[in-house]
């Protein structure tokens, strides 16, 4: 069977549109390198080339292995350089933005410490909430909550980020506990209106049993009402634990403020809203191996603190 570096050959050859070039570059025999493409169509049982004294020309079935040994090639290539970067050392600069929830609860922290395995390496940390062109603004990186939209961008996933109903005993005290999502209408929901839409809408979906697998759960939406509302997680989480009405957060916003019992989460028969968490870059065909990563480093800090997230 052909393996990695037949391909390689191959590819080198139809890249140089001639054979004299490719075994120069491969350092090796033109007779010998043109023994080891006619090697590789005998064991692939297909003409990949048509070979005619001025020039070379791919069939069907070469431009076919062409395009495919030719993400091989690259893909070698990107691992190659991600590995010899350990040994030579990461450098340069890295302009990232991240959202002010991440950036306070892990992201300072993750980052600095990636800064510290790579003294080499400078990374310009933004903390905004606003999705910015990462383009136009001159960014290496963006983590973002939600949908992506912008189609030019690559995500990759990081984790799933789980919201929750939550309020402080002391509303409980004063104003009752909700036991159904249309409850809600009846109390003081503070909203929280950094979302671009469904600030005031407010969805769940009733959690199915294991037993009643091939049942869907109908997503409900309750338009909510209160007298406070803010763009700020923080600023939302405090009033909350104050006692001033229901919020609906993501929940490492609040972990901590439920594990200490000072936040009750509400209504657990049924689950509110799960948005991912990505790391977006603008698209390229060699992806530099410090965003890799960078990248991979930041998956493993969401991983590290999953219960605050799901």
């Amino acid at each position: 069977m052909p393996n990695a570096n037949d391909l390689a050959l191959f590819t080198l050859v139809v890249e140089a549109k001639s054979f004299n070039k490719a075994a120069q570059l491969a350092d090796l025999s033109t007779p010998a390198l043109s023994k080891k493409i006619t090697k590789l169509e005998r064991e692939l049982g297909v003409q990949l080339l048509y070979r005619t004294t001025r020039r070379l020309s791919l069939t069907e079935a070469g431009e076919m292995l062409y395009q495919h040994s030719k993400a091989i090639s690259q893909q070698v290539n990107t691992a190659i350089s991600a590995v010899s970067s350990f040994s030579e050392g990461l450098t340069g600069t890295i302009k990232m933005t991240v959202p002010t929830i991440s950036g306070e609860l892990l992201l300072a922290e993750a980052i600095g410490d990636f800064c510290q395995q790579h003294p080499k390496l400078t990374i310009d940390m933004r903390l905004e909430n606003d999705f910015v062109d990462l383009v136009k603004e001159g960014l290496d990186l963006a983590i973002r909550t939600g949908i992506l939209e912008d189609s030019s961008l690559i995500a990759k996933p990081l984790i799933q980020s789980k919201w929750v109903v939550c309020c402080a005993p002391s509303y409980i005290a004063k104003y009752g506990s909700p036991t159904k999502p249309e409850d809600l209408t009846q109390h003081n929901c503070l909203a929280y209106t950094y979302q671009a839409a469904g600030s005031y809408d407010w969805r769940f979906k009733a959690k199915v049993n294991a037993s009643a697998k091939s049942k869907v759960a109908e997503e409900q939406i309750i338009r909510i009402s209160g007298n406070y509302s803010t763009n700020n997680s923080q600023a939302l989480r405090k009033a909350a634990l104050a006692g001033y009405g229901i919020v609906y957060i993501p929940k490492c916003c609040v972990y901590e403020d439920l594990q200490a019992e000072k936040l009750v989460q509400l209504l657990p028969d049924y689950q509110a809203r799960e948005l991912g968490v990505y790391a977006l870059y603008p698209y390229t065909k060699h992806q530099p191996a410090k965003i890799a990563q960078l990248i991979e480093h930041i998956r493993q800090a969401y991983q590290a603190k999953a219960e605050y997230f799901g």
